[in-house]
């Protein structure tokens, strides 16, 4: 994506659009960090002359190094099964509420943490001599120098949330090295510039600076909210949905861990208090499964079928792994004595329905847990493409939702670099420039908030 910024303008374009596809190799799936690598490359020759770069991606995941800087095989894919179990070792040595009480980072059994105590022992874990995340390793790759940017690697379940730095505590109770880490870096900080053989190869004229963003793409796309006002929520939406509020201080309760909420980092000394949510991957496994049926069509059939007549809980891990989605929802709803939705269009409204009820309960939850009030939601990502979604979340939450922008992480990706270089102001003048600048729209509650409560009844306690 290729961005324009001024004081009163702020324009993105699509410069290059790729594949991700991850690969399932007789040791498991494994990211294809190399086609993805060549796709920026594609990205950069297409988007012509830039001023800065800045790299976002998923969390957690990451490649290994050795002594010459070289990668060590393919990343491992964060829905690959190699942590099952291993989150009850791990808190055999350190319990999951001392865990909590350091870091902030909620149960997931693809965490950095759990994933590092999975590669302990291994041959290739052994040769390794530094850990890059993966937008870190990209950077790596463009600039040759090694960073490890904090909105991510607090994503890692080894950064004490309250510090803003390695809880070496943690890291030393279960044998972890924290020099495998690169040195921390903020989002804005320098991160190199483009080597001479990325400029060859793209035909960009140097010196290209790369920028530290937030990139972890949530915490670029948080800073993207238009909000203008403090009492938001917000819900992070596309393959997985972000729900929370944005805080100036982590919650650590007991009572906020049960909850499985996350204290990720965010910029200028903020947490995203969120809880992560399946999100539309219910719905793109189940367009894969159908053959990639139309969306728009799906969504008009989903709109006529009837409301919250069965739903999921779309925050359950066993909807993680891809393959089988429409029988997964099917058995979830027949296990738990619900009508089974037969046709695509009442297994999409199921799946809609599932995910506004989740929005509800996290907006909820956040706020109680967190002791603060909100009279919005913003909507921002892929899912403000889904008019349907939108509305139904307003109707769920009883509140507002604001729709927009949907390339939100790409926005605060470009934001973060042009604050950096002097064009915008903080994060307040950062979100009046989308303000003004994005398309936005809103929904507003059509009540009804009881039957959400009673949909609500029909799904586990969490």
């Amino acid at each position: 994506m290729a961005g324009r910024v001024s004081t009163d303008s702020l324009e993105l374009t699509e410069a290059h659009r790729f594949p991700n596809r991850p690969v399932r190799t007789p040791e498991g799936l494994r990211w294809d960090i190399l086609a993805l690598y060549a796709g920026v490359l594609d990205g950069l020759r297409a988007a012509g002359p830039v001023d800065s770069v800045g790299v976002d991606s998923w969390a957690v995941d990451y490649g290994l190094l050795d002594a010459d800087g070289a990668l060590l095989g393919n990343p491992v894919h964060y829905r690959d099964a190699r942590t099952e179990g291993v989150a009850e070792k791990v808190w055999a040595t350190v319990p999951v509420a001392e865990l909590y009480a350091a870091t902030g980072i909620q149960y997931a059994p693809f965490n950095t943490l759990y994933q590092l105590a999975a590669a302990s022992g291994t041959a290739q874990f052994e040769r390794a001599r530094r850990l890059l995340l993966i937008p870190d390793l990209v950077t790596y790759w463009l600039t040759g120098e090694q960073g490890t940017e904090l909105t991510n690697a607090s994503t890692t379940q080894l950064i004490d949330s309250r510090t803003r730095s390695w809880s070496r505590e943690i890291a030393d109770r279960l044998g972890i090295d924290l020099g495998l880490f690169a040195p921390l870096r903020e989002p804005g900080d320098p991160a190199g510039v483009l080597r001479a053989e990325v400029l060859e190869e793209t035909g960009l004229t140097g010196p290209v600076p790369v920028t530290a963003v937030g990139s972890h793409d949530t915490a670029s796309a948080v800073a993207a909210v238009p909000a203008a006002a403090e009492r938001f929520a917000y819900i992070c939406t596309g393959t997985w949905s972000l729900a929370g509020l944005e805080l100036d201080a982590p919650v650590l309760s007991e009572e906020s861990r049960a909850a499985n909420f996350t204290n990720e980092l965010g910029l200028d000394g903020t947490v995203r208090y969120l809880r992560n949510i399946m999100g539309l991957w219910l719905l793109q496994e189940c367009q894969r499964a159908w053959g990639e049926r139309d969306l728009g069509a799906l969504l008009r059939e989903a709109a006529a079928a009837e409301a919250l007549r069965s739903v999921v809980d779309a925050g359950d891990a066993a909807f993680l792994a891809p393959g089988r989605m429409p029988e997964r929802i099917a058995e979830a709803c027949r296990a738990s004595g619900q009508p089974v939705p037969g046709t695509p269009g009442e297994i999409t409204r199921c799946i809609l329905d599932s995910l506004a009820l989740a929005h509800r309960r996290a907006v909820q939850d956040a706020q109680r847990l967190a002791g603060h009030a909100v009279d919005v939601v913003h909507v921002v990502g892929g899912g403000t493409r889904n008019a349907l979604l939108c509305q139904l979340t307003a109707d769920a939450c009883g509140l507002p939702v604001v729709a927009g922008p949907t390339e939100a992480a790409a926005l605060g990706n470009v934001l973060v670099q042009a604050r950096a270089h002097g064009i915008v102001g903080d994060l307040t003048d950062m979100r009046r420039l989308l303000v003004r600048t994005q398309p936005l729209t809103r929904y507003e509650p059509r009540g009804g908030t009881e039957r959400w409560r009673a949909a609500e009844a029909r799904l586990p306690v969490r």
